[in-house]
């Protein structure tokens, strides 16, 4: 297997804080690697290194396999606003586009499309300016995925990004045979997609092949091995303590060499592994009384321009509810959040339809909202920071204790925002959220760029959380694990309530895709039969059903025993090439015959419809 990369000794600083020091590692041709390290570590550094765009302090050395193609998806997309989405893509990849015969740029552009349209945006021509913070970023994924690179690096994918085009991009890069480095907080997006998670810890690099849940155990193993040797090396410090107590030193070059080694013992016993760790405890919501009414709402609709955003919703929040929210980006979740805190003022909507004219730049909001008077909202939304960059840490939160429980040491406490990684400003942004001790927390995006141990910690909180929860968020992880069920954005106004976790909805949604698709299909094939049916006799069918004879009863019968028994050998071929137990000759033979038997089962389908026709 070809190495594609090959890093040595990179290192990188910002002023005294050193993100990683001398590390190297190697990736090769089809590895898929997700990197995790808490925020603050120097996951974008890295990133940004090894595709070009910043340099390592210690010089090192980074080695690309000769002509791979790389493509870069860092957070901020860089645009110009007047141009077109296909002008904007055509632009950025205007290098490579010139690589290509006209035949193939023929090719290039219907990639750009078809991936365009794959993605909700089927109208390339909308102008960059015009679109939503996850419309943009669905066009810088679509602009990297058509550069056909053979080495895809990608910082956050999935932040903004609604669930469907989660759920498409994830589809996407499984089947693709590209190499991958990319930094994701989304579980369930890393175990579809990876084979490899890679851990930056303490300015080291750690390898774990497999999935998330192997990484936890194995981490664990790591982290215990740790501490068990540096057990014993605390042994060997108390031994080597009492030679330097009981010996006068700096006599032969012999002790010199122990007294060297002593210190060297003392600092590796004092490095002790403690995995830091929020703890919500002492932010819980404690006497905050919560009333029986929270937000209940009447036939409330809301328009703006022509398109219909809420049409007629009736609801009463409960107390110690959890529910999600999901929907396509520009479906109106946001919007709905707002209209419940009662963020919108009245220069944004109109409440009066009769005072509501063409062309009015507001929204109209009808219905009405009411909302417990023992009510204290906590409301987390993407737009809320508003830090002052040149105030510090201590500064935002004036308490010392709580700050280290949200993983900010001492070290730290002085430090300007503007020093801040994107997810250490997000998670003290949480924490004055919290402070205020809300009954009804509302989370618009939470798990954009907060790591995944933050999360795993922030969902240990949730859980235990003693008030009522709403959530909007594309984190299925996230969603499973929290709510009681979800209100479905489904567009044009209607929201549906599902009661269950986000992938019992989605295993619903296929199901009821995959029995509508079949109806359609029995269908089409009914209406074959008539049709052959007509063409034989030359004339109209006249509707009466005759008997079958005992030889096509026979074979009536014998039809549906082989679909069912062809059926069966087909799910279990597929189980056999999924268990990753056959070699890759076994793969391609199983394949073939799945391809035999769908050809097989879509015959006797057509056969057992002509017969089942003519039944009386």
């Amino acid at each position: 297997m070809a190495s594609y990369l090959q890093i040595e000794n990179i290192s990188k600083s910002y002023g005294p804080k050193i993100l990683f020091e001398h590390i190297g590692f190697n990736i090769n041709e089809g590895d898929k690697i997700a990197l995790i390290a808490p925020n603050g570590t120097g996951k974008t550094s890295l990133m940004r290194i090894l595709a070009g765009k910043d340099k390592s302090d210690s010089g090192g050395k980074i080695t690309f396999l000769k002509d791979i193609r790389i493509a870069f998806l860092e957070q901020e997309y860089d645009y110009d606003g007047d141009n077109s989405i296909f002008q904007q893509i055509m632009l950025h990849n205007s290098s490579y586009i010139k690589t290509l015969d006209q035949e193939h740029v023929w090719d290039y552009e219907r990639k750009v499309r078809e991936l365009l349209t794959n993605f909700n945006l089927p109208d390339c021509s909308q102008k960059m300016k015009e679109l939503s913070g996850g419309e943009i970023k669905r066009v810088a994924i679509a602009e990297m995925l058509s550069s056909d690179a053979d080495f895809y690096i990608m910082d956050e994918p999935t932040n903004h990004l609604d669930i469907d085009a989660i759920e498409y991009l994830e589809s996407y890069l499984k089947r693709s045979r590209c190499t991958l480095f990319m930094v994701t907080h989304d579980r369930y997006f890393l175990d579809s997609v990876c084979n490899t998670i890679m851990e930056m810890d303490r300015g080291q690099i750690f390898i774990y092949k497999g999935n998330y849940q192997n990484y936890l155990e194995k981490r664990e193993e790591r982290i215990a091995n740790y501490n068990a040797e540096t057990d014993k090396v605390r042994n060997i410090l108390r031994r080597e303590l009492e030679w330097i107590r009981s010996t006068p030193q700096a006599r032969t070059g012999k002790a010199r060499y122990r007294i060297n080694a002593f210190y060297d013992l003392k600092d590796r016993a004092s490095q002790e592994y403690s995995a830091k760790q929020i703890s919500m405890s002492d932010v819980r919501n404690k006497g905050t009384r919560l009333g029986t009414k929270i937000i209940n709402c009447r036939h409330l609709s809301f328009r703006y321009g022509e398109k219909c955003y809420i049409d007629d919703f009736t609801y009463n929040f409960q107390r110690y509810e959890k529910v999600g929210i999901v929907g396509r980006n520009g479906a109106g979740k946001s919007t709905f959040i707002n209209i419940l805190t009662g963020s919108y003022t009245p220069d944004m909507v109109c409440t009066d339809p009769s005072e509501y004219r063409d062309g009015d730049t507001r929204g109209l909001l009808t219905g009405t909202v009411e909302r417990g008077e023992s009510l204290n909202i906590g409301y987390y939304h993407q737009s809320g920071m508003t830090f002052n960059p040149d105030d510090t840490v201590l500064d935002i939160v004036n308490d010392t204790y709580l700050l280290n429980k949200f993983l900010f040491p001492h070290d730290m406490l002085n430090n300007r925002i503007e020093k801040l990684s994107g997810g250490e400003k997000r998670r003290l942004y949480l924490l004055t959220i919290l402070m205020k001790k809300p009954n009804l927390l509302i989370l618009d995006e939470p798990t954009n760029d907060l790591d995944i141990v933050t999360l795993n910690i922030l969902e240990e909180y949730l859980k235990e959380f003693e008030g009522s929860l709403i959530i909007v968020s594309h984190d299925r992880h996230f969603l499973d694990r929290l709510v009681d069920h979800l209100f479905i954005f489904c567009g044009d106004g209607l929201i549906r309530d599902f009661v269950g976790s986000y992938s019992e909805y989605r295993e619903f949604i296929r199901e009821y895709e995959a029995e509508r698709k079949n109806a359609a299909r029995q269908q089409e094939r009914k209406q074959q039969v008539k049709d052959q049916k007509k063409s034989s006799s030359g004339k109209e069918d006249d509707g009466r059903k005759k008997k079958l004879t005992w030889k096509e009863s026979r074979e009536l019968e014998t039809l549906e025993s082989e679909m069912e028994s062809l059926k069966q050998e087909r799910i279990s071929l597929e189980e056999e090439i999924n268990s990753g137990n056959c070699d890759y000759r076994s793969i391609a033979e199983k394949s073939e015959r799945i391809g035999e038997i769908i050809s097989l089962i879509e015959e006797k389908e057509l056969r057992w419809l002509e017969l089942s026709c003519s039944v009386e």
